[in-house]
């Protein structure tokens, strides 16, 4: 992990905060353009339109199959080591997507028996910078594709197929069970405005976060079991 990533320590009170508290449901980023980044201050960033279906989507390979369901798991422990979905995951982002992994583990305890899904080996950072037009624009790519219905009209399909339950990125995050990306809730003050100062990785600017279900981080969901 990076010196500037691991150096965040202070931050992961706050960062406990969002995977603790279930969010709002919101409507999906435009399947057109990357998500609509967060403002640096002010209002949240609205939320944009429904999804469309993606050409070339991976899940349309699967119709045959069924779908997965949505589902989110907390995690209550620390692991020894990642989980293989979790490995399969950043194996499939190496071979397909621009960035780089920022790592799987790291022992993270949100309260009383509650963890981090890096704590047991669920989640994880993929590096890329909201500040580089080009990475985002491939940030907004691989949320779309993920978040993105198949041919046959099923919501959230390549993130159902590959078990994934949370994706924060830029001050936006999409949980299991809602419709999509919406404000990141670590992100705004008391008053629910996006908070001024606020440093890049607690708000998710340089790394997409991903994190994974047990199924998922087992490879027992459709796209891995295949």
């Amino acid at each position: 992990m990076p010196a500037a990533h691991r150096s965040l320590r202070p931050a992961l009170a706050i960062l406990a905060a969002a995977t603790l508290a279930f969010p709002r449901a919101a409507l999906a980023a435009d399947s057109s353009a990357p998500p609509e980044p967060a403002d640096r201050g002010g209002r949240p960033a609205p939320a944009t339109a429904p999804l469309e279906p993606v050409a070339g989507n991976p899940a349309d390979r699967m119709l045959a199959l069924p779908i997965d369901g949505e589902r989110y798991d907390r995690s209550r422990r620390c692991s020894r080591g990642p989980r293989a979905g979790t490995v399969a995951l950043r194996g499939w982002l190496e071979r397909h997507a621009r960035g780089a992994s920022w790592g799987i583990m790291r022992c993270e305890r949100l309260g009383a028996g509650s963890f981090s899904l890096h704590a047991d080996g669920r989640a994880l950072d993929w590096h890329l910078d909201a500040s580089d037009p080009a990475d985002r624009r491939e940030a907004g790519r691989l949320i779309t594709l993920m978040l993105a219905p198949d041919r046959a009209g099923n919501p959230h399909a390549l993130a159902r197929r590959m078990g994934l339950q949370e994706i924060i990125w830029d001050c936006r995050s999409w949980w299991a069970g809602t419709q999509g990306l919406d404000t990141y809730s670590v992100c705004l003050n008391g008053v629910g405005e996006l908070r001024r100062r606020i440093d890049v990785t607690t708000a998710h600017r340089d790394h997409v976060h991903f994190g994974l279900t047990f199924a998922g981080a087992a490879k027992r969901t459709s796209f891995w079991a295949r």
